[in-house]
């Protein structure tokens, strides 16, 4: 652990600095609050000790602009004055501890490894991996009982991987945690430090090779065999547990397709009613009406199930029967046609749909599923839905008509809205529906799942403010593809995303890729005017092209991780950069992931999604 140390005067100082550094600690010290200031800006420190009388500016000062910035290290003071009120100006300034000198070296230490404690409080006070354990209380490092010979940098080295053993350290990171900045170490030393210290811990006795090398990267603490095992079976778990759901999900759609399957006669029975009828010049208009509402159903149960001849053949039919006027009745020969046809499409039972994975994340426990209401006569596409929607994290409510659906929206407004145009039992129509729906519930996504595949209903959708325009017939993933696109766009809002890149077409295509997401993109081709931009948009993402004329990405990357303001701004790198050397810079300087051009379109989107709902979930 690195600790700096602020203190003009050399007699107290220096026993302090060496007492650490016999304890394994890191040290870096300064004379003054100046210099202090300067490294704790520019490097890493567990902890800082800083005098209260220094020359220029005192301790006090120096915590408080610590504190200003933003630093979250634990601040110790120590001071000749011994007041009550100067204890409370020190704590009230963001000091952590607060001692008098002259001070007991000991007691000293103490408090500092308290202090350190605390801070990694979630973290065990002994460090253990498998029968290796690090008491940083002593600075021993024991395996099966035997204690092992560090050096200082192998201790550092060994302990910063145990408290952090799933993170990657590049090796500008572990000097940075390790060395002083007095000692110019190259990367180098890194590597050796680690040979020495893997050779130590073989020798005592580790087969395993403790510290895995992350080619490209870095290096991290590999999984204890207990924690491997622990991890597979974690694993193993979760396989069975999406083979199980899935299974469920399965066997539900096979129960209703049984059931719709034993229906079909019946249904097909209605439509050659129609048909003797029309040939026999008796037809009756209410069998006829009902005939057309059991193809207009059957259009989507059909298809849900991925029947889809079977489904183009009952709209097929629909259509037919929607030609009848009294001058020029449906093709009675036509229509016991397409009967034949429709029986023969259904007589063999399709291959039923496979779950298609989640496009997001399924809730956790402290989160509700997100709200579906599909509002559609035909039960059988409904429940087909809501048993799909289960695997997608979704919960799916539904109305068989209009009145139904305000009644419902009234007690519960959903996320999403899926709404059919055309219902059996009801002269309301979806298109009413959808204009209310417009006035009074805009912030609900509107989605039209319709048969009706014609441009004047598409211009009607789209004109009383539908989002989407599904036509039948569909399968339920594929409805719930869209659905999930819906309300991952409404969990952003309008999140803000700025792109600096100097090719013109790579920025046009990063807005058509991320504008239908809802996310409000800016552009910039001239990094001269980053800042000023950067200020006034105050985006949520920032992607950095790394090659650019005047200020490169990484240049800009440092600027912006430099000012507190935007040091927690996630950004992206897109770049047709591929070797090691640049990969490892940019990481180096602080950027959030890194993605190569040619775009991906998949891979970009959903990387910006996921970098934009972890920053929502991080300061919500």
């Amino acid at each position: 652990m690195k600790i700096l140390i602020v203190d003009d005067d050399p007699a107290t100082a220096s026993p302090l600095i060496e007492a650490l550094t016999a304890h394994n600690y890191t040290i870096e010290a300064a004379t003054n609050a100046d210099h202090g200031l300067e490294l704790a800006q520019t490097s890493h420190y567990d902890l800082a000790v800083l005098d209260v009388t220094p020359q220029k500016l005192d301790g006090i000062h120096l915590c408080q602009k610590l504190r200003h910035q933003g630093s979250q290290m634990p601040i110790l003071l120590v001071s000749p004055k011994g007041s009550s009120a100067d204890h409370i100006r020190g704590l009230e300034a963001g000091a952590d501890d607060y001692v008098i000198k002259p001070y007991d070296l000991c007691e000293l230490i103490a408090r500092i490894r308290a202090l350190l404690r605390r801070r990694h409080s979630t973290i065990s006070k002994v460090l253990t991996w498998e029968k290796l354990r690090l008491e940083p209380d002593t600075g021993e490092v024991m395996y099966k009982g035997k204690l092992l010979r560090l050096t200082p940098k192998e201790y550092g080295l060994l302990e910063l991987f145990l408290r952090h053993p799933r993170r990657i350290f590049s090796r500008s990171a572990i000097l940075n945690h390790i060395w002083s900045s007095d000692e110019f170490p190259g990367e180098e030393a890194v590597t050796t430090q680690i040979k020495g210290l893997r050779q130590k811990l073989k020798a005592a006795g580790i087969k395993i090779n403790l510290i895995e090398t992350v080619y490209g990267v870095g290096y991290r603490l590999k999984d204890a065999p207990t924690q491997e095992k622990e991890d597979k079976k974690i694993r193993e778990n979760v396989e069975i547990s999406h083979d199980t759901s899935e299974a469920k999900v399965m066997a539900a759609v096979a129960k209703i397709w049984q059931k719709f399957k034993e229906s079909l006669p019946e249904k097909l029975d209605v439509f050659r009613q129609v048909s003797l009828t029309l040939a026999t010049g008796t037809l009756n208009q209410q069998l006829y009406e009902h005939a057309k509402m059991e193809a207009h159903r059957l259009v989507g149960s059909l298809g849900s199930f991925g029947c889809a001849e079977g489904s183009q053949i009952a709209r097929e039919i629909e259509q037919l029967l929607q030609t009848q006027t009294k001058a020029t009745p449906p093709d009675a020969q036509k229509l016991k046609h397409l009967i034949d046809s429709l029986q023969q499409a259904i007589a063999t039972k399709p291959a039923l749909v496979q779950v298609a994975p989640p496009v997001c994340d399924p809730p956790t426990s402290s989160t509700s599923p997100a709200q579906l209401l599909v509002i559609d006569d035909d039960q059988i596409l409904t429940q087909h839905i809501e048993i799909e929607a289960k695997a997608w994290g979704l919960q799916v409510n539904s109305a068989p008509h209009p009145q139904a659906a305000k009644r419902a929206i009234a007690l519960h407004p959903p996320d999403v809205i899926l709404l059919d145009l055309t219902f059996a039992d009801t002269q309301e129509n979806g298109f009413e529906l959808l204009a209310e729906l417009a006035n009074q519930h805009s912030q609900i996504p509107v989605f039209i799942f319709s048969s009706q595949n014609h441009l004047s209903s598409r211009v009607k959708a789209a004109r009383l403010g539908a989002a989407t325009f599904l036509h039948k017939p569909m399968t339920p993933p594929e409805i719930l593809h869209a659905v999930t696109q819906a309300i991952n766009q409404q969990k952003l809002g309008e999140a803000k995303v700025l792109v600096v890149d100097d090719d013109e077409q790579i920025l046009a295509l990063l807005r058509h890729l991320l504008q239908p997401w809802g996310l409000k993109v800016t552009t910039l081709a001239n990094p001269q005017r980053f800042w000023d931009v950067l200020e006034a948009v105050s985006p949520d993402l920032l992607i950095l092209d790394v090659e650019m004329p005047e200020y490169s990405g990484i240049e800009l990357c440092q600027v912006v991780r430099h000012d507190l303001r935007w040091s927690n701004l996630p950004v992206l790198f897109l770049s047709a950069h591929t070797e090691v050397q640049t990969v490892q810079q940019v990481f180096r300087v602080g950027a959030d992931d890194y993605v190569k051009k040619p775009i991906v379109e998949p891979e970009l989107i959903t990387r910006v999604l996921n970098r934009l709902e972890r920053r929502s979930s991080n300061s919500s």
